[in-house]
């Protein structure tokens, strides 16, 4: 099909700079192609007849992302931040979908750095207005989630979930009063832990394949670089390395453990070896929260779980609910060693603790858990 002669006429007087006539020749065509009717007023500075155009690109490709890019940017010079917010997301989460060409990259660039000003304007702007009480903590998280700055994160189990619990991802030392005589007895588990390592032998991997499953889909299947060295495994306790503990033994007794036949008690050291990552997982079940009593380890180790990143620092534990996803590194010089262990959440009663021991049992009766899973 021959091109529109107008085309032509449009295009040569825009590279005169003559935007009059090519507005002329527009205006006696109301079917000439939307962008580049857009493009002419844009190069006028009518910001109206460049809205109208790129509406009708809109309306004939909702998905177009110049088109979207385009519009965002009107918005942006007409002051309309919230709208200008909506098409430049538009734009860039449909460029994630389909291949784009490259001469779109600067402007999907530039569409990210306007969403990130644009966010911390409107952060800077409610925290202003809120005054003191956008301090609040939960206040807080909620501004962070509403302008963008934290991903939303909700407990995933894989297995089982037990409604009506909070989402919290992580919870505090202080809130356990059983807590301070474990971590007490920190010197005296590095003492065991340094008289096991001296033998210089590997502790299992804490991921192996079992013959009777299919193989794990996990890069540290089988690899000791992540290791673990079990106390108490699927609710058994092994007596020569418990034997070789006391003091370990004797501050694990101190925790409200689940006693769940088959499953739990678990405990062990989980050893982690320099340059080794965790990958993001989620755990099996809600019903409980992992324990971490650091006995030894490095500034460049840490943990995330959900948005929220921690250190270890020895002797000072970390509890977590481990159906958040998260995630570990060890990205220092020296291996990192912690107590490992998991406890009932605070807030199942004891009638519910009975009766979530008697079903997992139930469950286990025809599907045993994976050794190592814990309850």
């Amino acid at each position: 099909m021959a091109q529109d002669p107008r085309l032509t006429q449009i295009r040569a007087a825009m590279q005169r700079r003559d935007f009059a006539s090519a507005r002329a020749i527009l205006a006696d065509w109301p079917e000439a192609p939307a962008l580049l009717a857009a493009q002419v007023a844009q190069l006028s500075g009518d910001i109206a007849g460049e809205d109208a155009a790129l509406n009708r690109a809109l309306a004939e490709n909702p998905r177009h992302v110049g088109a979207l890019l385009a519009m965002g940017d009107v918005k942006s010079r007409a002051g309309d931040d919230r709208a200008a917010t909506s098409y430049f997301r538009a734009a860039l989460n449909q460029a994630m979908t389909t291949q784009q060409p490259p001469e779109l990259t600067p402007f999907l660039q530039r569409a990210q750095q306007w969403l990130a000003q644009s966010s911390a304007r409107f952060e800077a702007h409610l925290r202003d207005k809120m005054g003191s009480t956008a301090a609040l903590p939960r206040l807080s998280h909620a501004i962070d989630l509403l302008t963008g700055k934290t991903q939303l994160f909700l407990q995933q189990p894989s297995m089982f979930y037990f409604p009506g619990l909070p989402q919290r991802a992580f919870y505090e030392r202080e809130e356990f009063d059983w807590l301070a005589e474990v971590e007490a007895a920190t010197p005296l588990m590095w003492a065991e832990l340094k008289a096991r390592l001296s033998d210089g032998s590997d502790f299992r991997p804490y991921v192996e394949t079992r013959t009777d499953r299919p193989s794990p889909n996990n890069p540290l299947k089988d690899d000791p670089s992540w290791g673990a060295h079990y106390f108490w495994n699927n609710g058994e306790v092994v007596d020569a390395h418990a034997a070789a503990a006391p003091a370990t033994m004797a501050a694990l007794a101190k925790a409200p453990i689940p006693v769940i036949r088959g499953r739990s008690p678990m405990a062990l050291w989980s050893l982690l070896k320099p340059g080794t990552h965790i990958q993001p997982h989620t755990g099996m079940l809600n019903t409980r929260l992992i324990v971490h009593i650091p006995l030894v380890t490095n500034p460049d180790c840490a943990l995330r779980v959900g948005p929220e990143t921690r250190q270890w620092e020895q002797g000072k534990a970390l509890i977590f609910d481990d159906s958040f996803e998260h995630e570990a590194w060890n990205r220092g010089k020296e291996t990192r060693v912690i107590l490992l262990f998991e406890i009932w959440r605070p807030e199942i009663n004891a009638g519910e603790r009975e009766a979530l021991t008697r079903l997992f049992e139930a469950i286990d009766e025809l599907e045993p858990p994976a050794p190592g899973n814990g309850f």
